[in-house]
């Protein structure tokens, strides 16, 4: 990586960013605008294209999908692992879903027809955004999957382990509400799944701050679905799980 991405991005750098050649970083490097992404701002929403995408390096961003009565449920999850934007850099006219900044922090945005053009013409540039991809279908699946088969502490374990996966600490903002809209599931069931989790001394949660205790319990709790997704990630993008 340049001297003036690595400056900016310290160890909290990019993932995919990291994945991508010298030569195409190269490139990128006064494009790149390092921004506060603060919590609930909406990047993005479904049906409209967007003026950026965005690199997360400390910030999570939720894509989220809604029924007609406003039900919502999070069906990706994005953090220092990827882009926000991929559904348009593969194409599409318009986001498929509404990208909601659920944990703040920073971010690298760039123009979106930049990196469009990047993709068309660069091969690296295109081999690693196919890769993410193929990665995101990936997480969305399992988080089908999860969704019908398993149970809401299970779910709940998941989520929160992906969220750590994408911050440097083990703590968490989140609420009960704020996990139930992201499961799709009652806000009953979640303040169940949490008290199970706080009694067995895996978590510490108060006014929707979460620490998680013992992680490695956590992961014996939840399903297969969270293990699975990780795995495909590091076979599609060795090079970002190794930066």
């Amino acid at each position: 990586m340049g001297t003036a991405y690595q400056s900016l991005c310290n160890e909290q750098q990019n993932q995919l960013l990291a994945a991508l050649p010298q030569q195409d970083m190269d490139r990128w490097q006064g494009r790149l605008e390092l921004v506060e992404l603060s919590l609930n701002q909406i990047l993005y929403s479904t049906g409209r294209a967007p003026e950026y995408v965005y690199f997360p390096t400390t910030a999570i961003v939720s894509l989220m999908s809604m029924t007609l009565d406003g039900a919502t449920a999070e069906v990706a999850l994005v953090g220092n692992d990827g882009v926000v934007g991929i559904s348009w850099l593969l194409g599409a006219d318009s986001a498929a879903n509404d990208a909601v900044v659920q944990s703040a922090g920073r971010a690298f945005r760039v123009s979106a027809c930049f990196v469009k053009s990047e993709i068309e013409h660069a091969c690296g540039v295109m081999k690693v955004v196919m890769r993410y991809a193929q990665a995101v279908l990936g997480q969305m699946a399992q988080t089908a999957v999860c969704n019908r088969y398993h149970s809401i502490d299970q779910q709940l374990c998941r989520r929160l382990l992906l969220g750590l996966d994408r911050l440097p600490s083990d703590e968490l903002d989140m609420t009960h509400e704020l996990a139930a809209n992201l499961l799709g599931v009652r806000r009953e069931g979640i303040t169940m799944a949490a008290h199970k989790l706080r009694e067995a001394g895996l978590i510490r949660y108060s006014r929707g701050h979460i620490v998680v205790l013992d992680r490695e319990r956590l992961e014996e709790k939840t399903c297969e679905c969270y293990a699975v997704a990780k795995k495909e990630y590091r076979r599609l993008l060795p090079v970002a799980m190794a930066a």
